[in-house]
C-alpha cells in the first residue's frame, strides 16, 4: 500500500502538517505513517540513565496510540506509528526508506526569531532532509492551510531537470482536480534571448499541461533589483493568487542563468513560502516510485 510518512512531535505545526496529509491519503489511497524520533540530550542520558529513557519511550508509544486513534477516528484512513531513537533527520530519511514511503509531510519548524517576526529559521532537521531526501517532501509552515490543492504553483526555468517538475505537476494536479500555473522569473530585462526562450518554453509548457485536460495559465514576473529578488519576489505572485495551494521545487542545483528555486536556494523557498511547498528531486539522483 503506499505510504505518506509523517514526522510528528506532538507541537502544534507537527500537528497542521499531519492535517494536512489526510486529503492526499484519502486521494491516493494511502496509509499515514506517524514517526516519532526520541534523541535525548548526551547530558539528561549520563545522569538518568537507561531506566529514564525506558519510561519516556513507554509514554511516547502511549501517545503515539492515542495520536493514531484519534486520526482514524476523525478521518477514517489508515493510520500506523513507529518510534525510534536517535539523530531524528537520519531516522526519517532511514524510515523512509524502509517502508518506501511515496512523500514525506512535515513541518518546518520555523518558529520567529525575534518576537514579532512573521518568518522564522528554516529547522535544521528539516533542511538536512531536503537536502537528502529521495521521495518528495512536502513542507508545511507554522499555519493553517486550504484542505486541498486548487492550483499548484510551478516554477519553470530553461534546464532537463525543471521540467522533470511539469510531469510531477501533472500528476499530482490530476490527484486533487487542481489547476496548474506556470511561472517564469527573470530580472534582466535587457535580455531579449532570455524573455524570447522562457516564452516559448511556457507556452510549450502550457499546450502540454492543457493536453491533459488540466487548466493552466503562464506567466513572467520580473524583478528589477537582481536575481535573489526573485524569491521573494514569486512568492508575492503566489500569495496575491490567492488560490495556489501548493508549489513545486526542485532541490538540486541546475545550471540555468535563473536559478531561484533550486538548490541551495530551495531551503530559503520553504522558508520563504506562505503556502506548502513539495520539494522533488531530479529523477536520476532519486526514485519517482508510485508514479514511474
Amino acid at each position: 500500500m503506499t505510504q505518506i510518512l509523517v514526522p510528528v512531535d506532538f507541537e502544534p505545526q507537527s500537528l497542521i502538517a499531519l492535517e494536512q496529509s489526510y486529503n492526499l491519503a484519502r486521494l491516493l489511497p494511502a496509509e499515514i505513517v506517524l514517526l516519532y524520533v526520541y534523541d535525548p540530550p548526551a547530558g539528561i542520558r549520563a545522569l538518568f540513565g537507561a531506566s529514564h529513557d525506558e519510561e519516556i519511550m513507554k509514554k511516547l508509544e502511549e501517545k503515539l496510540a492515542e495520536l493514531s486513534s484519534k486520526v482514524k477516528a476523525e478521518t477514517g484512513l489508515k493510520v500506523s506509528t513507529i518510534l525510534e531513537t536517535g539523530r531524528v533527520y537520519s531516522r526519517i530519511l532511514e524510515t523512509s526508506d524502509k517502508i518506501q514511503a511515496q512523500f514525506i509531510i512535515m513541518g518546518t519548524h520555523s518558529l520567529p526569531e525575534f518576537p514579532g517576526d512573521e518568518v522564522g529559521v528554516l529547522g535544521a532537521n528539516s533542511s538536512r532532509v531536503l537536502r537528502s531526501m529521495k521521495c518528495p517532501v512536502i513542507t508545511i509552515n507554522a499555519r493553517h492551510h486550504y484542505d486541498g490543492i486548487r492550483n499548484i504553483l510551478l516554477p519553470l526555468d530553461l534546464t532537463t531537470e525543471s521540467r522533470q517538475k511539469v510531469m510531477w505537476a501533472i500528476k499530482i494536479a490530476k490527484i486533487y482536480g487542481a489547476g496548474i500555473k506556470v511561472v517564469s522569473g527573470i530580472w534582466s530585462k535587457n535580455n531579449p534571448d532570455v524573455r524570447s526562450r522562457l516564452n516559448f518554453l511556457a507556452a510549450q509548457v502550457k499546450q502540454a499541461i492543457e493536453g491533459e485536460g488540466i487548466r493552466c495559465t503562464a506567466e513572467i514576473v520580473e524583478d528589477v533589483e537582481n536575481e535573489k529578488g526573485l524569491i521573494p519576489t514569486v512568492l508575492d505572485y503566489a500569495e496575491k493568487q490567492g488560490d495556489i495551494d501548493l508549489i513545486m521545487i526542485m532541490t538540486q542545483e541546475e545550471t540555468s542563468m535563473i536559478k531561484f528555486f533550486v538548490g541551495s536556494r530551495a531551503q530559503e523557498f520553504v522558508r520563504l513560502s506562505p503556502v506548502p511547498v513539495m520539494s522533488i528531486v531530479p529523477k536520476e539522483l532519486g526514485f519517482v516510485s508510485i508514479f514511474s
